[in-house]
């Protein structure tokens, strides 16, 4: 999977925000260790989570499966754009076919699907893939081609969210519990957020995951 940040809002609109409440601007330094310290004290230690809501960042995830998607999509307080498979399966109609299952074609699937940590499920996925592209070779609409589409293709999304949603996020998502594929992902998210934003998150983090 390949993640991008995009935009991160600046940390100012978070402190200027929790002065507005006592107006305390006159002991703000402008974004510096005050400033920071009181975003960390405020949103995190006393619990006023709502303040980090000032806070956006906007992702392009790529390469996550659709089963990935489906856990993804459950985090409601967030805003996705999603590849779509009734647009785009054009990608794979014109690809030669991807048996017998040899090493090279399970390569050459690899470019459409996310393969687990267990053979014999790759296989079928890709026996899945083939279907879906002969249906589509043989003039069956996305729409209902779409249908028997396997749950490990690939697809990619803009993903929007404010920290105290992705806090969240990060919290259930990096737990051993959760589907191995996202918990890589919110590793991934976290590593991408700005070097000056990740205190916020850091304590979320669940120490022990999956390989």
């Amino acid at each position: 999977m390949q993640i991008t940040l995009l935009h991160a809002t600046p940390l100012e609109m978070c402190s200027n925000a929790i002065r507005t409440c006592w107006q305390s601007f006159d002991k703000s330094d402008n974004g510096g260790e005050r400033d920071l310290e009181l975003i960390d004290r405020v949103g995190n230690k006393n619990k006023h989570s709502s303040t980090l809501e000032h806070l956006f960042y906007n992702f392009y995830i790529k390469g996550i499966s659709r089963a990935c998607l489906q856990e993804l999509a459950r985090h409601r307080m967030a805003s996705l754009s999603v590849k779509s498979s009734r647009y785009t399966l054009k990608e794979l109609k014109h690809c030669e076919s991807f048996l017998p299952l040899d090493s090279i074609n399970l390569t050459r699937a690899q470019q459409f699907l996310v393969f687990c940590q267990e053979p014999k499920v790759n296989e079928a996925s890709v026996y899945a893939l083939e279907n879906l592209r002969v249906l589509l070779s043989q003039g069956i609409s996305n729409d209902l081609a779409k249908f028997c589409m396997p749950e490990s293709y690939k697809t990619e999304l803009s993903w929007s969210i404010n920290a105290r949603s992705l806090q969240n996020f990060l919290s259930l998502r990096s737990s051993r519990s959760a589907l191995w594929e996202i918990q890589n992902l919110a590793r991934a998210i976290f590593d991408a957020l700005p070097d000056s934003h990740k205190y916020i998150f850091e304590h979320c983090l669940q120490q022990d995951t999956k390989a």
